[in-house]
């Protein structure tokens, strides 16, 4: 494992990855599990863009890491090709035409919309929304991207190649609420938790009832020590938990004593928030 490439941010565009906690997610995994993690399960059951997956096995190799992909984040890595091929003819067709980081004419976007579905390859819509949509928006949808103004925000190279990014890793897609259970009994099952925040917009997922009320609060009552959550002030889930401990909920023991760290985010519009993760050996 010495020559791989160790990754800093996810290789291909993912709204949420966790780039900014990594520093305080080695410090984390270090400090609380030892040597190599042999003998150890790390499930990082919303595994986003891998990245936590991939930092966790370049940290413990010889534990056993398993990214469940729910948002299909190792098909876009597989069609990396496609996706700067496609990059490569939106940057020629736009940037002699409109300044960087300005909004498109109607006869340049046409000439996008037209790129786009003559393409004869993988239409990757997170990398295409980063590239052509004001900063942070998202789309479910060709369709609905081909209907919001366009800007050039095109990035200038091609993305890396992933070589590597999840090797080791274990790959799969499944419902948290059945993969957490089987593990609940290992005390050296560790709990990697970031689930899309509650009270936000969740275009950027793959499904529109991927995370809710109750998938939140079924989640709740699944964790136990030790776990690490990832969470926001945009879904109030300190507040949550800190209810849950105040007043005996159902479950509150697991959060009780719990450490958190705290980082400060600027949003494109919306201002500052915290993001925090919180964490339970």
């Amino acid at each position: 494992m010495a020559n791989r490439t160790i990754f800093k941010q996810a290789p291909l565009p993912f709204v949420g990855q966790k780039r900014q906690f990594l520093k305080h997610f080695e410090q984390v995994l270090n400090d609380n599990i030892p040597g190599n993690g042999d003998g150890w399960i790390i499930i990082d059951a919303f595994g986003g863009s891998g990245l936590l997956s991939h930092t966790a096995k370049q940290l413990k190799p010889e534990a056993r890491v398993i990214y469940n992909d729910f948002d299909g984040y190792a098909e876009r890595l597989a069609h990396i090709d496609d996706i700067n091929a496609l990059r490569t003819q939106l940057y020629a067709a736009v940037d002699n035409a409109t300044q960087k980081n300005k909004r498109m004419t109607k006869e340049c976007k046409a000439e996008c919309v037209r790129i786009i579905q003559e393409f004869d390859g993988y239409k990757d819509l997170n990398s295409l929304a980063s590239w052509l949509l004001f900063s942070g928006n998202q789309v479910s949808t060709l369709d609905e991207l081909f209907s919001k103004d366009f800007w050039h925000c095109i990035r200038q190279s091609d993305y890396p190649k992933a070589n590597g990014y999840l090797e080791g890793v274990e790959v799969i897609q499944e419902s948290f609420h059945t993969l957490l259970p089987r593990h609940s009994d290992n005390p050296k099952a560790l709990f990697v938790l970031d689930p899309p925040y509650l009270c936000t917009k969740q275009e950027s997922y793959k499904q529109a009832t991927y995370f809710d009320l109750i998938d939140f609060l079924r989640l709740i009552h699944l964790t136990r020590p030790p776990y690490l959550f990832f969470s926001s002030t945009k879904s109030e889930f300190i507040r949550f938990i800190d209810a849950m401990i105040e007043d005996k909920w159902d479950n509150w023991q697991v959060f009780e004593g719990y450490q958190r760290i705290t980082l400060q985010t600027n949003a494109n519009y919306n201002g500052r928030y915290e993001d925090n993760l919180v964490y339970k050996f």
